[in-house]
């Protein structure tokens, strides 16, 4: 429909503004929707908490407590990290982010996870998890091959599983509670299998209510590294009375990502030698 001679005068009195305008109502309904619909992000590009503001917002920081132990998380995002102005900060552990899928390994994850340990913290690695492009046994064994194994050196923590909404799709990758279950238990014992260690899960609460109906069964044998940027860790999935670890807010200093390990630093030290 053309623009209206009156309307036209107005627009043009407007200047460049004026002009944006004009173009925009001369685009057809389906150009507009295009030009304001959200970008996918490239595969790989995941990492740990990256949808948690967005579903269960921000409230708050956490006091501190001597209790618990200051650590990070990093991945591509944050490339070559200044471990040494971290370590300087307080912070004493650490993990870097592996592979995501069967498909990407993160081209910065020696310098992150060899930096980190160098300096004195210690230090483990996740994967991002996408269990709609290939098996949890599959991503298991491509995440231990690519940075993700363990050793009982004291200073090497297991490996994570981060599994939370899909920046790719659909917040469940398209599984049913049941078959996201399974998926995890998948993974779960394939990295046991190749480790001898039981893995860490990385989720929020309110995804793992979503996606996995609230499952308890991991509880007694798998840490929980629970995501929510407030002032308390608040509800906890099903099973877990404790968290190990607390991702409380992606916008910390040095690094945005920041977590706390629920004791002392020889209980990290603890986790580590398993």
């Amino acid at each position: 429909m053309p623009v209206h001679s009156s309307r036209l005068t107005r627009i043009r009195a407007l200047g460049t503004t004026g002009a944006v305008l004009l173009a925009v109502l001369s685009l057809p309904p389906a150009a507009v929707a295009a030009e304001s619909a959200p970008t996918t992000p490239p595969r790989g590009s995941a990492h740990m908490g990256m949808g948690v503001a967005g579903h269960d917002g921000q409230d708050g920081l956490p006091t501190a407590r001597s209790t618990q132990t200051e650590g990070v998380d990093v991945s591509s995002h944050q490339g070559n990290v200044a471990w040494n102005t971290l370590w300087n900060s307080g912070v004493r552990w650490a993990y870097a982010k592996a592979t995501e899928g069967t498909y990407y390994s993160n081209p910065y994850h020696s310098q992150q996870y060899d930096g980190s340990y160098d300096v004195g913290m210690i230090r483990g690695a996740y994967h991002f998890g996408t269990p709609d492009t290939a098996s949890g046994a599959a991503q298991a064994d491509y995440f231990v091959n690519r940075g993700g194994g363990w050793t009982a050196d004291g200073r090497t923590l297991p490996g994570v599983l981060d599994i939370e909404w899909n920046p790719y799709g659909d917040a469940c990758y398209g599984k049913s509670a049941s078959g996201m279950v399974s998926w995890i238990r998948d993974f779960l014992d394939q990295y046991k299998a190749r480790t001898g260690r039981n893995a860490v899960i990385y989720t929020a609460t309110s995804w793992w209510k979503q996606c996995t109906g609230n499952y308890s069964g991991f509880a007694a044998t798998t840490p929980l590294w629970i995501a929510r940027y407030a002032s308390t860790a608040g509800e906890l999935p099903a099973g877990w009375s404790t968290y190990t670890m607390w991702q409380y807010t992606s916008t910390g200093p040095t690094v945005g990502d920041h977590d706390r390990f629920n004791g002392t630093l020889d209980r990290v030290r603890a986790l580590a030698l398993g």
